[in-house]
């Protein structure tokens, strides 16, 4: 998907250096997969909850692809 269609579903853009995650609120089933996969990344006690820039760009999108519910989405830059 591209960002384009990511904003128009919904998602709110967390933009990173490598890499930018996509986060939909009302898609999110609350497994906690990203979370516990990277707490410093994830963490929903921070404003902004989502740092893409504190992991590698590969370990964000490996735990992005944990998400069940499809309620997170990346976009690598390079």
């Amino acid at each position: 998907m591209t960002e384009k269609e990511l904003i128009e579903k919904g998602y709110k853009k967390y933009t990173g250096k490598d890499i930018d995650v996509f986060y939909n609120k009302d898609m999110c089933c609350h497994s906690g997969n990203c979370t516990h996969g990277n707490g410093e990344v994830f963490k929903v006690c921070r404003r902004p909850w989502v740092l893409p820039d504190n992991a590698a760009a590969e370990e964000v999108k490996a735990v992005v692809e944990t998400c069940p519910s499809g309620a997170l989405q990346y976009i690598m830059k390079k």
